[in-house]
């Protein structure tokens, strides 16, 4: 289970994904994932995104696993490519957001570099709490499906 909890940081997801063992392919592990993901509720889903480290930042607020936090970096090298003033801008816009919505910023990193991260922040910071909670599981899961793909070639 632990091992699982890489690709995603809610122990009950962990859970879930181990008992339905054996998952035989690609297909079938993703929508195993994608079927447990959506019906885990809210504590489950602010639990997987606490694993993360801010968009711009190397540390996530809880103990993340060793591969999920290498991860992450590879993920987030985009960040790195930009200008102070987008990574200073990333920062102030992570602490309107938790000071918002009470949790970190949560976005499939993979592909973007900072600027388009701070686009999609400054645009979520304009979404209701109901509404940013479903866009935030929703960029959880595509983190989730990236990992475990990534997982499963290892």
């Amino acid at each position: 289970m632990r091992e699982i909890q890489a690709c995603c940081g809610s122990r009950e997801w962990a859970k879930r994904m181990a008992a339905r063992r054996p998952l035989t392919g690609e297909p079938a592990l993703l929508a195993a994932s994608d079927e447990i993901w959506r019906a885990l509720g809210r504590h489950d889903w602010i639990e997987a995104f606490n694993a993360h480290p801010r968009i711009g930042e190397s540390r996530a607020a809880s103990k993340a696993h060793l591969r999920s936090a290498a991860w992450a970096s590879q993920e987030q090298s985009g960040v790195a490519k930009n200008a102070n003033e987008v990574k200073l801008a990333l920062a102030q816009g992570n602490r309107e957001y938790e000071r918002r919505f009470g949790r970190i910023f949560i976005v499939c990193a993979t592909g973007k570099d900072g600027a388009e991260m701070l686009e999609i922040l400054r645009r979520r910071l304009q979404n209701d709490p109901e509404t940013e909670l479903l866009e935030a599981a929703e960029q959880q899961r595509q983190i989730t499906r990236i990992r475990l793909k990534k997982w499963m070639a290892e």
